[in-house]
């Protein structure tokens, strides 16, 4: 039987979700933004395009600073199940501008974390005042990236980051590299203000993908770029911090669970303009599709709410990792399991352009090529065998406790 005190959390968090849910109607729907993005999706279809309208869009939305302080979806209230729906509506829409948001949400929780006062202050008001973009661009090109003690509180860096999403549109990029350093080494953050530094190297001959062609996601060299002991951001190592590294899977699945979205939506549409309602196999494909995507929904918003009820203990860390590297591999799967019953029901015509179905395809295709799948499901394997028992293994530790 559930005490007093657990039912009023329960019913506390019920209330939360719903006003969630009509703060994400307020922002996306009533403003027609999500309308908007979708229906330009397939005009910024092309290598070297950025979403220009989309992100002007989003700025003038508010959803550039939804995360900080005092504003909707504040970091420090842990909303992260609204802050997921909110990813995955964008990602329907367009999972280009999705990859790109998503990078701009994820830059602007490192600086929660590890932003000294002073840093919160300024680069939060070049996101309220100026409309800064931010992101995150830690995959190496080659030798990667250096970071350079000069000495007197300078730095220099040297080598290339590829796969930057949003390139030279990215006013603020996080960029990691080696510290090289008398007085401390290790994996150290920066954020670069692009207007008070040389320009930033950008190469985009080798960006031909088969989808996400719009996110923008080029070579970018730092060689000579020279920053300040003020733009480094948290003590060497941070970025690998657990839970927050590895949990940020949570984010860009919820983002890929929108492309799967897309594609229920567009096979419905596709189905019902041909009449084809009726046949019995496609009655069964789209049930699938359905029951899929709701599925990957019921996993967001589990990880989501246990994202936001974790605590610093090692055991609860440990936990949590689990989860969210469940829920980043059940969303993989229910993606690709969409897609495939997807091309089954509309066939070659509906995979041709101008079709949106097509491009939803190649992107979801690119975008779900993530990091260390095959680690990341050996985690969840390794956690459930040390375990005693699996019986209530997902339960949270206070419940455990209590």
């Amino acid at each position: 039987m559930k005490n007093a005190r657990q039912l009023n959390f329960a019913n506390q968090k019920d209330q939360t979700i719903t006003s969630i849910n009509r703060l994400l109607m307020d922002h996306l729907f009533s403003s027609q933004l999500y309308q908007k993005i979708a229906q330009n999706a397939a005009h910024i279809d092309h290598e070297g395009c950025f979403p220009e309208q989309e992100f002007k869009l989003i700025a003038e939305a508010g959803l550039l600073e939804i995360v900080l302080p005092s504003h909707s979806l504040d970091f420090s209230q842990r909303k992260n199940h609204g802050l997921l729906m909110l990813l995955k509506a964008i990602g329907k829409a367009s999972l280009p501008v999705g990859r790109i948001y998503e990078g701009h949400i994820n830059a602007l929780y490192l600086i929660y974390l590890f932003g000294k006062t002073e840093q919160k202050q300024r680069w939060f008001a070049d996101v309220i005042l100026g409309k800064k973009m931010f992101s995150v661009w830690n995959t190496q090109d080659m030798e990667g990236v250096r970071i350079y003690d000069l000495g007197n509180g300078k730095y220099r860096l040297q080598g290339c980051k590829t796969f930057c999403s949003g390139a030279s549109r990215i006013a603020r990029p996080l960029v990691t590299g080696e510290l090289v350093s008398a007085r401390k080494k290790g994996w150290q953050m920066v954020i670069i203000p692009t207007e008070k530094v040389k320009e930033i190297k950008m190469d985009n001959s080798f960006w031909k993908p088969l989808g996400m062609r719009a996110s923008a996601s080029f070579r970018m060299d730092f060689s000579g770029i020279e920053i300040s002991e003020n733009d480094l951001l948290g003590l060497p190592d941070a970025y690998y911090q657990q839970p927050h590294f590895s949990g940020g899977a949570l984010r860009f699945a919820a983002v890929q669970l929108g492309g799967a979205e897309a594609l229920l939506d567009e096979t419905h549409k596709f189905l019902r303009g041909l009449k084809r309602t009726d046949d019995p196999f496609q009655r069964a494909r789209i049930a699938e599709i359905a029951y899929l995507t709701e599925t990957g929904n019921l996993w967001i918003k589990q990880a989501g709410l246990k994202t936001d009820d974790s605590t610093e203990n090692p055991e609860a860390i440990a936990q949590l990792l689990a989860y969210v590297n469940m829920t980043r591999t059940m969303v993989e799967e229910i993606c690709l399991r969409s897609m495939q019953l997807a091309e089954r029901s509309v066939g070659a015509r509906g995979l041709m352009r101008p079709n949106p179905m097509e491009r939803i395809h190649r992107d979801l295709t690119t975008y779900l090529r993530q990091p260390a799948p095959d680690a990341t499901l050996t985690a969840i394997g390794e956690y459930v065998l040390k375990q005693e028992s699996t019986t209530g293994i997902w339960d949270s530790l206070s419940k455990k406790s209590s």
